[in-house]
């Protein structure tokens, strides 16, 4: 195992009602923007909760964060910000939302700065503080640091780092209308998230091998279920904690990543729109058939301890579990390949000239370049 050190501050704040906590959370001399999607918490009941608790605070709201959030909308919200003062930030919605209030916490406390240069340095030098009540369970940025912001002029998509959320506020409730395709998107993310932090070598840590199987396994179990009944509080409880266990540092503690399934996917939504979700249920396939011998032994282990595979050859073990990762995916209704989703072929000469005009190497090895990633992509065209 290697050396690390581990440090989380947020607050995580579980359960039913607990939206309410709200008002003593937030200190009431603070000047509060409350970021929001697209109106869905208006729908669920979310909205009224949120403003309940904070009758006696001063905020102001700011709408139309969209999914894979654009600088150009959050810009907006920024001088909102600038405008009216604010010294706090909440988040109410899923992962976008809040990757968006993490840049504008960040842009706020260095107004000297203009937002997207903020995300191409990849680290925020200060942020505002602010909080997170999380509405889908996804992207586990209701406990990191990350956030992953777009730029629709120029179709790029870039992740950077800020403070973490002083409290995240999760109440499984708040996903039971949750329509099939973001619940699905949202499962995958989370199972994506699992892999690419364990999914290298054997041999690094045990108790990381084993939280990331846990993590893995709960997702496998409850997909199915959640399909067909997202109102269960207990299979909805599992998902959300499940999404924030697969992302807030705790199962990364010590081994190397991957993530270049992610980097890959980006590209995909920056190109075509594709929700993130979606692109790793694309992505991840290949990344396994393609790097298949220098990940054999962590294949392997995963066929054994996540899919119970434990006859037959090492290689038809692990063409099964590759198999059953794809029917994981089909059994929540993503695509596999670019043509199930739609996206043309051109994409794959784009990405792979964007990869390696920026010299990048992702993956464990280090070894993911554009060459790579057109592999990746052509096996799974």
């Amino acid at each position: 195992m290697r050396n690390f050190i581990y440090k989380n501050p947020t607050q995580l704040v579980f359960g039913k009602g607990e939206i309410a906590r709200l008002s003593s959370l937030i200190p009431t001399e603070k000047k509060v923007l409350i970021t929001f999607g697209g109106g869905s918490v208006k729908k669920n009941g979310v909205y009224e909760e949120v403003i309940s608790a904070l009758k006696d605070h001063h905020y102001i709201e700011f709408w139309g964060i969209e999914p894979n959030p654009t600088v150009e909308t959050l810009r907006k919200a920024i001088e909102i910000g600038k405008e009216n003062e604010v010294d706090f930030l909440l988040a109410v919605g899923g992962g976008s939302v809040l990757d968006g209030t993490k840049l504008i916490a960040s842009a706020l406390a260095t107004p000297e700065t203009e937002a997207w240069d903020i995300v191409l340095k990849g680290k925020a030098a200060k942020t505002l503080p602010y909080a997170s009540v999380m509405t889908l369970p996804a992207t586990g940025s209701e406990m990191n640091n990350g956030a992953v912001i777009s730029r629709s002029e120029t179709k790029e998509k870039y992740s950077f780092y800020s403070a973490y959320p002083q409290f995240s506020i999760l109440d499984p409730q708040t996903t039971f209308s949750l329509p099939k395709n973001q619940l699905a998107n949202g499962l995958a993310d989370v199972y994506v998230h699992v892999i690419e932090q364990y999914l290298t070598t054997t041999g690094q840590s045990r108790i990381m091998d084993r939280w990331a199987e846990g993590i893995l396994l709960t997702v496998l179990e409850i997909a199915p279920q959640i399909m067909q009944n997202s109102q269960d509080y207990d299979l909805m409880a599992d998902f959300m904690l499940s999404a924030t266990l697969a992302l807030n540092d705790m199962i990364r503690m010590g081994v190397i990543e991957d993530w270049a399934t992610h980097m890959i996917g980006h590209e995909l939504t920056a190109l075509h729109g594709i929700s993130h979700g979606a692109s790793l249920a694309i992505v991840l396939p290949g990344i396994m058939k393609i790097l298949k011998e220098q990940k054999h032994n962590k294949l392997l282990q995963y066929a054994e301890r996540v899919f119970g595979l434990k006859e037959g050859s090492e290689n038809d073990r692990i063409d099964q579990a590759i198999q059953q990762t794809e029917n994981f995916f089909h059994s929540i209704g993503l695509a596999t390949t670019l043509s199930e989703a739609g996206i043309p072929e051109t994409a794959i000469s784009i990405i792979k000239e964007r990869f390696n005009k920026a010299g990048v190497k992702y993956g464990e090895k280090a070894n993911v370049t554009g060459d790579l990633a057109e592999q990746i992509l052509t096996i799974q065209k």
